[in-house]
């Protein structure tokens, strides 16, 4: 087995041990298809208030502009699929918020990840990468064969559907690469279909602007009162379209510990929602993303949705 073979096998177990669902590699370079996408998506406004979504254009499409002398961008997923969900008469939140905020889970996994890299193989240097960069995670787990981009925009894979997170290492260490795999949407509108607000405005094209986890987490001031009506009960993030997906059919729960939720956050009822006291907000939900809403963020949420 020659170096790079070897090298690459041991990235991948090493993945697999750390918890990871899957692990695929691309080469770095420009993401040519992307690049007049992600123009036209910006060009309609599609990122709503999301400006940040405009900087760093030529980063975004292009990872050896983001880590010296890149070569590989190591694409990981993580399963964050729940056991239980929520009270059904209850406010919704995303199921990815239900247990510990998965940007430092995952951080950590991938810091670890790179420095078995560095012990076993060498003077490897990179980046590890959680929504923390200009880094289009879906286009790169495509491309490293993790499964297809779906009509939703969400990763789709045949075997466990989309209830995963998306994570990158970038590094200056060429290994084998993976290849694209095929587009298994077929015929289905099952989430355009679904969306509550009609954010996916074509198959495979999502308005931000106009989804519903852009309104309760994004957006900072008071949403819209034409959206009234319109949110299915969703006071952070929306599943919608991925509940609907029928590959999500196949999903299967996670064996990650700090992603068991706090068990008040399935029990609670829309009146346990409504009275809750920026005290209790600060113990249910101390290590949750929904932190990122603030407690003012969540109140004007659930105000917006009380009839």
């Amino acid at each position: 087995m020659d170096l790079k073979a070897k090298y690459t096998q041991f990235i991948k177990s090493e993945a697999k041990r750390l918890g990871f669902l899957s692990c695929g590699i691309s080469k770095a370079g420009f993401l040519e298809e992307e690049a007049p996408r992600l123009e036209n998506w910006l060009k309609n406004n599609r990122n709503g208030q999301m400006a940040y979504m405009e900087n760093h254009f030529d980063k975004r499409l292009n990872p050896t502009l983001l880590v010296d002398d890149a070569k590989s961008v190591v694409s990981l997923l993580l399963n964050y699929y729940p056991e239980k969900e929520q009270n059904p008469d209850s406010y919704k939140i995303s199921k990815y918020a239900y247990g510990k905020d998965y940007h430092f889970v995952i951080k950590d996994k991938l810091k670890e990840l790179l420095f078995s890299i560095q012990e076993n193989i060498g003077e490897v240097s990179g980046r590890v990468f959680v929504d923390s960069a200009p880094v289009m995670d879906k286009a790169w787990a495509a491309k490293s064969g993790l499964g297809w981009i779906g009509k939703n925009s969400n990763l789709l894979t045949q075997k466990i559907g989309s209830f995963y997170f998306i994570a990158e290492l970038i590094i200056d260490l060429d290994l084998e690469y993976d290849h694209a795999v095929t587009n298994h949407c077929g015929s289905c509108t099952a989430c355009i279909d679904a969306c509550p607000t009609q954010a996916i405005v074509a198959p495979y094209v999502v308005d931000g602007s106009k989804c519903i986890s852009y309104f309760t987490i994004e957006l900072k001031e008071n949403i819209p009162h034409e959206m009234k009506g319109q949110f299915d009960d969703w006071a952070f993030g929306c599943d919608a379209c991925q509940d609907v997906c029928p590959w999500n059919r196949f999903s299967k729960s996670h064996k990650e510990p700090l992603f068991n939720p706090n068990p008040e956050i399935l029990s609670m009822s829309k009146k346990d929602w409504e009275e809750m006291t920026e005290e209790t907000f600060r113990v249910v939900f101390k290590d949750s993303a929904v932190k990122r809403t603030k407690f003012q963020g969540l109140q004007r949420n659930i105000s917006f949705l009380k009839k």
